[in-house]
């Protein structure tokens, strides 16, 4: 079986996050996988098929939900955890293109953000390679931090300064890295700003970037840490999910240090 996938990055989900290229791609697919990440992230798959109505020609595609596997805990064996979820989420892919396009084909996925930054679909996909005639083509989409620093109206980085991109569990478990005076923070589930010293430390939050619900917390992060505490619960409970990620700086310059 011969299949070219294509993986699309959607940005956090608006219709204008779609780059021209994007939409050309998922146009020509005859398969689009949309995952299914149970019934309290229903959002999640609602926003890819709202997406599919909008972009797509009525019966240009076959539409195909698939339930995500759910990863096993990760408390003594993070990577070998991960590890076997992708090997469970390629295996779904696998039956379900087998299922809805046995001759193969065009094959599409939105990638919520961009495929290259704090995402794992580039690696399931290569599990696909050993068991099908598989090419893929990637179509990049706005990232959190692109989304992040527009909605705040900062730059990323200080003039000739570099920028640490890194996880929640590497800042928690390691503290602040020595060599950054800023540091964007990805896949933070359980706040670990709240470990660092606040002091001469800003933060930058952002939950549903791009989003109408889009929710925007600065300032120092000895002042506005607990309020995005407050405002993430909140914001979990209406909606039943929340993808957010934060900058923090070292003495940021007197222009990006409003608050939001």
């Amino acid at each position: 079986m011969k299949i070219h996938l294509s993986l699309i990055g959607m940005g956090a989900g608006h219709p204008d996050h779609i780059t021209r290229q994007g939409v050309a791609a998922l146009q020509r697919a005859q398969l689009v996988l949309v995952p299914r990440k149970g019934a309290d992230k229903a959002d999640l798959a609602d926003l890819r098929l709202a997406l599919c109505r909008e972009l797509l020609p009525e019966g240009a595609a076959t539409i195909a939900p698939f339930d995500m596997p759910v990863r096993e805990g990760a408390d003594t064996d993070y990577l070998g955890a991960v590890d076997r979820w992708h090997d469970a989420i390629a295996q779904v892919w696998l039956d379900t293109i087998a299922r809805q396009l046995p001759a193969g084909g065009e094959v599409a996925l939105l990638v919520w953000g961009d495929p290259s930054l704090y995402d794992s679909t580039l690696r399931i996909a290569r599990r696909l390679a050993p068991r099908v005639d598989l090419t893929t083509t990637v179509v990049p989409g706005i990232t959190a931090l692109q989304a992040l620093t527009a909605a705040h109206a900062i730059p990323l980085n200080d003039i000739n300064a570099p920028v640490l991109i890194t996880t929640g569990r590497q800042l928690r478990e390691r503290g602040w890295p020595d060599s950054a005076d800023t540091v964007a923070v990805m896949l933070d589930g359980q706040c670990a700003f709240q470990t660092l010293d606040p002091a001469g430390l800003h933060i930058w939050w952002g939950a549903y970037l791009g989003l109408p619900h889009q929710l925007c917390i600065s300032g120092p992060l000895a002042e506005a840490g607990p309020a995005i505490l407050r405002e993430r619960a909140q914001a979990r409970a209406r909606h039943g999910w929340l993808m957010d990620t934060y900058l923090l700086r070292r003495a940021p310059d007197k222009e990006t240090s409003h608050a939001h």
